[in-house]
């Protein structure tokens, strides 16, 4: 079982940067996929990036791709998310999520990723 827990989330002004971080406990990040999702006020929690636990490969939706980064540390046990240009309508909760034996064409699909973190907020005003 691995436990997740955000960090680095707050108020920044558009075109400003933030970076997320998630440090697992329990288990290798390395043996997992690892995601960010996230959910605006009223709307439904959204896939932002990921990586898939075999390779390197990032995912990301087109509405960040360019602008974010994600990256896992396999020495430090964290991934992060590196938020560039950051826009009015990136404000939202970041979650970070975790799974063992996610298949690549459920990786978007939040519903099919079996554990999270308690969310970090992240507002970018115009």
């Amino acid at each position: 079982q691995v436990q997740l827990v955000e960090s680095g989330g707050g108020l920044v002004q558009a075109g400003g940067s933030l970076r997320l971080a998630c440090a697992a406990s329990g288990r290798p990040v390395g043996t997992y996929s690892m995601g960010w999702f996230r959910q605006a006020p009223g709307k439904e929690r959204d896939f932002v990036a990921a990586l898939f636990r075999s390779g390197n490969n990032a995912y990301y939706t087109d509405s960040v791709r360019g602008r974010f980064t994600i990256s896992r540390d396999n020495t430090k046990n964290t991934v992060s998310l590196q938020m560039n240009d950051l826009k009015p309508e990136d404000t939202a909760v970041y979650y970070c999520a975790a799974d063992s034996r996610l298949i690549l064409s459920s990786l978007r699909n939040w519903i099919h990723w079996d554990h999270w973190g308690q969310g970090t907020q992240v507002t970018v005003s115009s």
